[in-house]
């Protein structure tokens, strides 16, 4: 069974992800942690990576697309992969859906997390975590009971990521929205698209995930 997962930063891409892995095998793979793994390699291909990346410039899709078609044939990925990251546009799409065939494989589900941005921003932005025992907290949905204390620990020391602020979420969310609104008809056209409410507790959306993929027994076999 092989899975691609759309959502934006904070959809819980990593944690379904993570489910998915455990229920059924599945290896994930997101293309930042292979270009790292890649790179510490000593090879043509991760040569040619480290000049890319060395001289300031992206990694071009043939590229990602050579080091996916490298991945999957490896002999861990026997019950098939997740990505996660990737493909971002329908030329990527087509790229990879080119690689697959030539590889005899194809994909058999991609799985929209769908999000409400305001909510997102909400659920992200207010996100800051105990300096101490590293417990996370959210200013809204989910504060610490004394405000300032750490409910576990009683610090008073807190951290905040800068990619976690307000603005920086929304300028996130409108690139991945201007990215990825041209996959979901391609994939809808393909009969292989499949939607989910990413705003639902995690329980609630790995039950729709898993709902989904089994009502579908010809992946499950």
């Amino acid at each position: 069974m092989n899975i691609i997962l759309l959502g934006p930063p904070g959809a819980g891409k990593g944690t379904q992800a993570q489910l998915l892995q455990e229920k059924f095998g599945l290896i994930k793979l997101s293309t930042g942690d292979m270009l790292r793994e890649v790179i510490k390699q000593d090879n043509p291909l991760s040569k040619r990576i480290k000049d890319i990346m060395n001289a300031g410039q992206l990694v071009p899709d043939d590229v990602i697309i050579a080091m996916i078609a490298d991945r999957i044939v490896q002999g861990d990925i026997q019950n098939g992969f997740i990505l996660d990251g990737f493909p971002r546009t329908v030329a990527q799409a087509e790229a990879l859906d080119v690689m697959l065939r030539r590889l005899d494989k194809k994909l058999d589900a991609v799985i929209e997390l769908q999000v409400d941005d305001a909510a997102l921003i909400q659920r992200i932005a207010g996100r800051f975590t105990c300096a101490k025992c590293n417990v996370g907290y959210n200013k809204t949905l989910n504060p610490p009971a004394q405000e300032g204390v750490c409910d576990q620990c009683g610090s008073t020391e807190f951290t905040f990521r800068d990619d976690d602020k307000a603005e920086t979420v929304a300028s996130r969310l409108k690139t991945y929205h201007a990215q990825t609104a041209p996959l979901l008809p391609y994939y809808q056209e393909k009969g292989i698209l499949v939607s989910v409410d990413g705003m639902k507790e995690v329980d609630e959306v790995w039950h729709a995930i898993n709902e989904l993929l089994q009502s579908q027994s010809n992946l499950l076999t």
